[in-house]
């Protein structure tokens, strides 16, 4: 059993909104128990652990350094300390976040462009970049069965995804993908009812390392660190 590591963003799993999103999901990564889904008498025909199986295997998050092995010579306790320092040199920042629709999914979006988070994922996919095992032939090829474009595939093969740079997009994903629109619209409905206290701005004051066990584990929070600026304020 080879463990992943992925470097997300997690909200404070104190505050509102972990608490309703594992609730949502069914899962919390960061306590490791199973939750109650919130009720949601307009999606009663659904089966919404299939619809949020996905997403609750990843744990709520957002991607910043999607998952990867670890090169051969590094520690966990490497990337852990790493990680604590990289923190302690950025700086919390503030944007406005609401359910949307990316594609076929559903998921917390940005509601507009925000150049500090920009800026936090490519340092994440640069700084972390050398903890990181080379893809294997199967993840590459199952990367590629997404028909990535020549750039996209380029990114995959130097940094281990391709959904990185110009490509990023900020989510933290509440749905696995939801084939039809009317479906999708009405769940999207229901999510924006559910989360409407926790829309709006949102302080981004963070970075944590997931671990996976081995491929058929979900993943779980080892360590949230905070940046320097909320350290400051605690």
């Amino acid at each position: 059993m080879t463990p992943r590591y992925a470097v997300y963003y997690a909200p404070d799993p104190q505050g509102d909104l972990w608490d309703l999103a594992c609730a949502w999901l069914g899962r919390d990564p960061h306590r490791k128990v199973d939750c109650v889904r919130p009720a949601t008498p307009a999606l009663a025909d659904l089966d919404l652990d299939a619809l949020t199986a996905s997403p609750r295997g990843y744990g709520f998050h957002a991607t910043l350094k999607a998952p990867f092995e670890l090169a051969e010579g590094v520690r966990e306790r490497d990337v852990l300390d790493f990680a604590e320092g990289f923190a302690g040199r950025r700086s919390a920042f503030e944007a406005s976040i609401s359910p949307q629709a990316l594609g076929r999914f559903l998921a917390f979006r940005l509601n507009e462009p925000c150049p500090a988070m920009d800026a936090l994922a490519e340092a994440c996919v640069r700084d972390f970049d050398p903890f990181r095992a080379p893809l294997s032939e199967p993840d590459i090829a199952r990367r590629r069965k997404a028909g990535l474009t020549p750039a996209q595939d380029a990114r995959m093969l130097e940094w281990g995804y391709p959904y990185i740079f110009d490509d990023f997009r900020f989510h933290m994903t509440l749905t696995s993908g939801i084939a039809d629109d009317a479906v999708r619209a009405r769940v999207l409905e229901t999510l924006l009812q559910l989360f409407a206290y926790v829309t709006g701005p949102h302080r981004f004051d963070s970075v944590a390392i997931y671990r996976q066990a081995d491929r058929d584990a979900p993943f779980e929070v080892m360590s949230r660190f905070s940046f320097a600026s909320a350290r400051a304020r605690a």
